[in-house]
């Protein structure tokens, strides 16, 4: 049988393998999610509540064991992969807590006795999602799906079948009926399929950009409904008024966290050119400061990428960029020994054209670039086709006023960095995703409205 090869990026060894389904399984897996979603959907909102509170609990138990196997199988420090079990507990009591409130009937006044509009879910939604959040990445829609009376098949990266399976098992200690939640265990090239299954209502997909429209075009092409997450290069602007000490600590955070492996990571630092020099050094000092090794120990502040591919894509846009007249004020790179380690790289004199402002860079590389004014600012920040995040360092309320109103990004935060929250929508502009996730929202992109007037 075919399998998929699971390894720890900090050795480079081989960790487990796990069978791909067959045929038959595929076939029992999707057929089951059809059975389970006539029951599911009729459950009551107040019951899936109680489900996924239990899920939450189980989360709570199992926190410092399923935290190890994110550090071994895609190697985020454990106190990151702590706090992305903690989100996953948070993100499922928010739902269990406001499920009901979400899913009332809405009454509007027209010319009958009573009308109004009601929810329905979906059905089966697949869920398509990426190895840099493992856990956090597939509970960000299983939950609200769920919690609205769909069912879900994951699909979750080929990077993390260990974490994929833990979380199937998840929801099975947490008592969800059989066939609500299933694991996938299938390669990307399994995926169209998927997708042309008539008992597959809707796609949530988080990656790429190139792959995520892939995944439109044959959700179109068989009339499903969509959410798309994608890349994003966000910026991150400091104004001549910002704390640069504060600014140029959170700026590493927001850059290197998860060894930069986020959509949502400051992947852009535009400063203003009066204040460049300051924040340049104190970012430099905070960048030295960073521990990278063993992502097992609680010391560690960044550990390996997650595949020597990574690895490679990384340092060809670094190469790329100092080619075009880029210079290395910290020049890290790849770290001799076993693992994927990467350093922290940092660059100045940067242009617009240079590849690490206009390609997504998924790794611990931050270009820095400077600007003389606020529109300038602004059409630093503009200049990509990316739109999912951006952050603002300023004490000049009018000022940061202004820059949020022409910044084109669907999340923004004003002196911190950007991170979802489940009370909030989340969802970007241009190429970074169409729809949203998390909030009444996110929940209401996998149901449809029914209208009624009774006379």
């Amino acid at each position: 049988m075919e399998s998929i090869t699971s390894f720890n990026p900090a050795t480079g060894e081989a960790i487990g393998d796990y069978e791909l389904d067959s045929v038959h399984i595929i076939e029992n897996k999707v057929r089951c999610s059809l059975n389970s979603f006539i029951d599911w959907k009729n459950t009551s909102a107040f019951d899936r509540s109680v489900y996924i509170n239990v899920v939450a609990s189980v989360l709570k138990k199992r926190k410092y064991e399923l935290s190890s196997i994110i550090t071994t199988e895609m190697g985020k420090p454990i106190r990151e992969s702590e706090q992305e079990i903690d989100d996953c507990i948070d993100l499922c009591k928010y739902f269990a807590a406001n499920v009901e409130k979400f899913l009332e009937t809405e009454f509007v006044d027209t010319d009958a006795i009573t009308s109004g509009f009601l929810y329905e879910p979906l059905g089966t939604i697949l869920n398509i999602t990426p190895w840099n959040f493992p856990f956090w990445q597939a509970f960000s829609t299983c939950i609200p799906a769920l919690a609205a009376g769909n069912v879900v098949l994951l699909k979750h990266s080929s990077y993390v079948p260990m974490c994929s399976m833990e979380i199937e098992n998840v929801f099975s200690q947490a008592g969800f009926p059989r066939g609500t939640f299933q694991t996938m265990m299938v390669k990307g090239n399994m995926i169209a399929r998927l997708i042309a299954r008539g008992e597959v209502k809707a796609v949530s997909f988080t990656g790429s950009s190139e792959t995520g429209k892939k995944v439109a075009a044959e959700s179109g092409r068989h009339m499903k409904k969509f959410v798309l997450e994608l890349g994003g290069s966000d910026p991150f602007i400091v104004l001549k008024d910002a704390d640069l000490e504060v600014a140029a600590r959170e700026a590493v955070r927001a850059r290197f966290l998860n060894a930069g492996q986020s959509c949502t990571a400051a992947k852009r630092i535009i400063v203003d050119e009066s204040v460049a020099k300051e924040f340049t050094g104190t970012f430099l000092e905070r960048n030295r400061e960073l521990k990278v090794d063993d992502p097992t120990s609680p010391e560690t502040d960044m550990g390996p990428l997650v595949s020597e591919q990574q690895m490679n894509k990384i340092q060809r846009q670094i190469d790329e960029t100092l080619s075009m007249g880029a210079e290395a004020l910290l020049d890290g790179g790849p770290r001799e020994g076993n693992g994927f380690f990467f350093m922290p790289t940092v660059l100045t004199n940067i242009r617009e054209s240079d590849p690490v402002m206009q390609e997504e860079t998924f790794g611990p590389v931050a270009p820095i670039i400077t600007f003389k004014n606020e529109e300038e600012a602004v059409n630093l920040a503009n200049n990509t086709k990316f739109g999912l995040g951006a952050s603002v360092w300023s004490d000049d309320r009018d000022r940061f006023m202004n820059l949020i109103s022409n910044i084109q990004a669907g999340f923004i935060t004003i002196n911190q960095v950007v991170e979802e929250d489940p009370r909030l929508p989340f969802g970007g502009f241009k190429e970074s995703g169409m729809g949203r996730m998390l909030y009444r929202i996110g929940m209401q992109e996998f149901m449809q409205l029914k209208s009624l007037k009774i006379y």
